[in-house]
């Protein structure tokens, strides 16, 4: 290994000599013809032009070197070509000029002078340009060394372009004018090609690599050819399809060299006007299957239908153009052909032609939803044969692919509307699948989408089913669990905008949603049974006041027929186990009931919700949590009769007194003093059972503050205290008989005492808390009338 590094570094460095040697050849010479320019004398510069350039008749120097030599040639040229004109605005024959260099003694220097003495005589116009011309590219036949015949004939093009017979061009000749700067054009171009085709197969094959490279560096001269032709004004659609692309379709195909192909294919591509590709589809098209297996086919071909696209939508005008020449049908004919021809082709570039397919429909089609669709069923039938799609980048591809249709119509009822594009999303790993349908989320948030059949959302949800299920071959433990929890927070917002104004269909939309996210395993479930629930609950409030259809139809809408399906979905989350949310959506169902005045319902809820507080729940913080949405629900219930009341208000009172810590049920107990006093309701003001649940308070606050001294020595916080005296103020301000001013006297002495005792524990919130109470009161009295009367007795 060693050896061949130490090898190529002595190549390296041989290298650089013969390039310094050259160039110093190069400068010698060009020196003696600068001073035989000066003194007039052309048979001397004739001489020394000619040494300096036999330099360039090296064989030792790559391609990168022999340009660097090549470049000062040619700036030596330019200054000898000037001599030339100066010589025959002063009387010299430009024909005898161009005689007299034919006698140089070597070939390849013979030649360049040739060129740029020819470059002059077309300027002086003594000769058709057309004749010249076509001397010269036949007389540069005689060089046939690749290297050295591709930079003479790319210094022919160089000069003579600007010289082309072309229409109102100063050189324009007879009627036929630009059919023969075309023939010169494509013959250097022809001549070009075989020469730059030929350095491939020179040298050992263990050089494979280094020519490839060499050539690549090279390319550029032939494809200036390319450049020159479309740039000839006369030019039209007609010659261009009759004579000019079948030439130039005909020397890349028989080239059968795979980096020629490529490059040229692509160059014919970007240098000619869209214009001229959509009018000669089939004849451009016609060559990719001729091409060698080898070549890069999808990138060239994906090349042309993004500039068709670009010129579909450049214009609305250009539209009937792409329609009367059928480009949808050929192009898709064609990659047909061309998957056909290469059997080895990696799925990767089928994929990559199809998306190029389905962006050129999307943008020239956007109507026709059946070629997106042709495209899709397609791409569906290559990969049935493949089986498990391994290749990371086709997977990408396939994203793109489905990705076009949701950017394209900015809605993704149009991508449901496709048959094939769920079939596609079928050969996705479960991991790309889930890119996908956010990706399809997304959308559909973005453009709020309203999705509002069964069907649709049937058709979406299969769609995203990697993100509602865990698909086949997919592993649990993989999953981050942030991002799991961002995916299923995505699925919930989906659910929430699922809608539909008539209560029928919503309904089921409900039960198809219902469907699909309890097979989704009890991971999801809390993040999508909470939405499902409330979209529910929304049908219900929008059923409100009609329970029973006016036609007595069994199969209708109704509240009741909701509220026993939220049942079963909130019973889901048993399994998992939710109960804290189970509880929760419990009493938000409840609620629903009792503004739906279903008392049997309503009650149904909170038994559930009872049940579910007494077996599932038993750490303390959940149960303190549990029992204050109990009490706030039930305080609001209208519904219940005193009956069920009573039960109801009896089981809460009795959960408060049994939590685990003191502060935590003297809160609850005197939270459930609402329970009996109720503002809105004139059979719910018990004064007794407020005064009973206000003095049981503050038993426990008591007690509270003992098993505090008992445990450290000090008596506790008299927060307790200062919340209960407020609890007594509010119901005082209500009108509660039971409350009277001698017991907030007491209450207030209590705290003062409390708080001036020696055991107490300092506490500058509660302080602030009792002091802010009182402050209230002496508000209370200030403002006069009946309030100011009812708080006069109070004395702080």
């Amino acid at each position: 290994m060693g050896t061949v590094k130490m090898i190529a570094a002595d190549g390296v460095e041989d290298e650089e000599k013969w390039l310094a040697a050259g160039i110093a050849g190069l400068k010698q010479n060009s020196f003696y013809m600068h001073r035989a320019l000066d003194s007039n004398n052309l048979k001397d510069a004739l001489k020394y032009s000619a040494q300096m350039l036999s330099e360039l008749r090296t064989s030792r120097l790559s391609p990168h070197k022999y340009y660097e030599l090549y470049m000062r040639a040619f700036d030596e040229l330019r200054k000898l070509e000037m001599f030339f004109k100066e010589e025959g605005r002063r009387g010299c024959s430009i024909i005898d000029l161009y005689e007299l260099v034919q006698h140089a003694g070597n070939i390849l220097p013979r030649l360049y002078l040739l060129c740029t003495v020819g470059s002059v005589y077309i300027k002086s116009k003594e000769a058709p340009s057309k004749d010249v011309l076509k001397d010269l590219v036949e007389m540069c036949r005689g060089i046939q060394h690749p290297v050295r015949g591709l930079f003479l004939r790319s210094y022919l093009a160089q000069v003579s372009r600007d010289k082309l017979p072309d229409i109102g061009s100063e050189y324009e000749g007879d009627a036929d004018t630009v059919v023969d700067a075309v023939e010169f054009v494509l013959q250097n171009f022809t001549e070009m090609n075989k020469l730059w085709v030929r350095m491939q197969h020179q040298g050992p094959t263990r050089e494979k690599e280094k020519r490839e490279k060499e050539r690549s560096e090279l390319r550029d001269l032939v494809g200036k050819n390319l450049h020159v032709l479309s740039q000839i004004e006369g030019i039209d659609l007609d010659m261009y399809k009759d004579s000019v692309l079948s030439r130039v379709l005909e020397q890349v195909v028989n080239c059968k060299d795979e980096l020629a192909q490529y490059y040229l294919m692509d160059c014919i591509i970007q240098v000619f006007p869209d214009e001229y590709h959509l009018q000669t589809l089939d004849v451009l098209l016609g060559a990719f299957p001729q091409l060698q297996p080898t070549v890069d086919i999808k990138t060239v071909l994906s090349r042309l239908m993004e500039r068709l696209s670009n010129y579909a939508a450049s214009s609305a005008d250009v539209l009937p153009e792409f329609l009367q020449v059928e480009a949808f049908s050929k192009l898709n004919n064609a990659i047909g052909k061309v998957i056909e021809a290469q059997p080895d082709m990696p799925i990767l570039g089928v994929i990559t032609l199809y998306s190029s397919l389905l962006t050129f429909t999307l943008h020239v089609h956007p109507d026709r939803l059946d070629y997106a669709d042709q495209v899709l069923g397609a791409c569906v039938r290559k990969l049935s044969g493949e089986g498990e799609l391994e290749d990371n980048k086709a997977t990408k591809q396939i994203v793109k692919l489905l990705s076009a249709p949701l950017e394209k119509y900015n809605d993704i009822i149009m991508a449901l509307k496709l048959s094939n594009y769920p079939r596609v999303m079928e050969y996705l790993d479960s991991q790309t699948n889930k890119v996908m349908a956010t990706v399809i989320i997304q959308s559909i948030m973005k453009n709020k989408t309203h999705i509002s059949t069964a069907d649709r959302v049937e058709a979406l949800f299969e769609l995203i089913k990697g993100l509602i299920k865990d698909l086949d071959g997919a592993h649990d433990d993989e999953v981050d669990e942030d991002d799991f929890k961002e995916e299923q927070n995505s699925v919930a917002c989906l659910i929430q905008m699922l809608y539909n104004d008539d209560p029928e269909e919503m309904f089921k939309i409900i039960c198809m949603v219902r469907k699909h996210i309890l097979a989704g395993g009890p991971k999801r479930l809390p993040f999508t049974v909470p939405p499902l629930v409330y979209s529910s609950l929304k049908l219900v409030r929008q059923l409100q006041g009609h329970e029973e259809n006016p036609f007595g139809e069994e199969e209708s809408t109704t509240p009741k027929k909701i509220f026993q399906l939220l049942n079963q979905i909130v019973e889901t989350l048993y399994n998992i186990p939710a109960p804290e949310l189970a509880l929760q959506l419990y009493l938000q169902c409840a609620e629903a009931a009792n503004d739906c005045d279903l008392e049997p319902v309503a009650y149904q809820f909170f038994t559930q919700a009872y049940i579910l507080y007494e077996e599932e729940i038993s750490d303390s913080r959940a149960q303190v949590t549990a029992i204050h949405l109990i009490i706030g629900t039930l305080q609001r219930m209208h519904v219940f009769g005193v009956e069920n009341r009573d039960t109801l208000t009896h089981k809460a009172t009795g959960y408060s007194a049994k939590l685990l810590k003191k502060p935590d049920q003297c809160r609850a107990v005197y939270a459930c003093s609402h329970l009996f006093w109720v503002d809105d309701q004139d059979n719910v003001k018990d004064g007794e059972r407020v005064l009973l649940c206000l003095k049981r308070a503050l038993r426990i606050a008591n007690a509270a503050q003992q098993m505090s001294n008992a445990a450290r020595g000090s008596a506790g916080s008299v927060t307790l205290f200062v919340e209960i005296l407020n609890k007594y103020l509010y119901f005082y301000e209500k009108g509660n008989p039971q409350i009277t001013v001698a017991a907030i006297q007491s209450l207030i002495e209590l705290i003062t005492t409390e708080m001036q005792s020696d055991s107490s524990t300092p506490d500058p919130a509660a302080d602030d808390f009792f002091a802010s109470t009182l402050r209230y009161i002496e508000f209370q009295k200030q403002k006069g009338g009946a309030i100011g009367e009812k708080y006069e007795p109070i004395k702080v």
